[in-house]
């Protein structure tokens, strides 16, 4: 049995986006939609994805994702990440944590904050799959 871990992400390796078949090709499987709990903030990096920070003050819910991913295609994934992007721990809305993509501070300096659309999907203008 191969060994798995759950990955909140939030952006362009959501379902439809640029990334997403970073999950696929590696045997990764959309588990549901969910959201942050009210402790974070978002950016858009040049347009081109998101950073989400968690703070103590000032945040709000940032939609994402849940997905399974095989414990040893983990590394592949991260390492076809945008630079300034990690792995940390992801604190949900139901107060569930899990390992989720957040980005290093410097990497929204300067950036568009866009923490009251929601999330990366409702910024773009993408609409949900069904």
């Amino acid at each position: 049995m191969t060994k798995t871990t759950l990955l909140a992400v939030n952006g362009t390796l959501m379902r439809g986006l640029e990334l997403n078949p970073n999950l696929t090709n590696v045997g990764g499987t959309f588990v549901r939609e969910d959201r942050t709990d009210a402790h974070y903030r978002v950016w858009s990096i040049n347009d081109r994805h998101p950073g989400m920070i968690r703070v103590t003050e000032g945040g709000a819910h940032v939609a994402l994702e849940v997905w399974s991913l095989p414990l040893d295609a983990f590394a592949t994934v991260l390492s076809n990440e945008p630079a300034g992007l990690s792995i940390g721990k992801v604190k949900l809305e139901n107060g569930e944590e899990m390992l989720g993509v957040l980005a290093e501070p410097w990497l929204v300096e300067g950036q568009r904050e866009i923490t009251a659309t929601g999330g990366w999907r409702a910024y773009t203008g993408h609409h949900q799959i069904a």
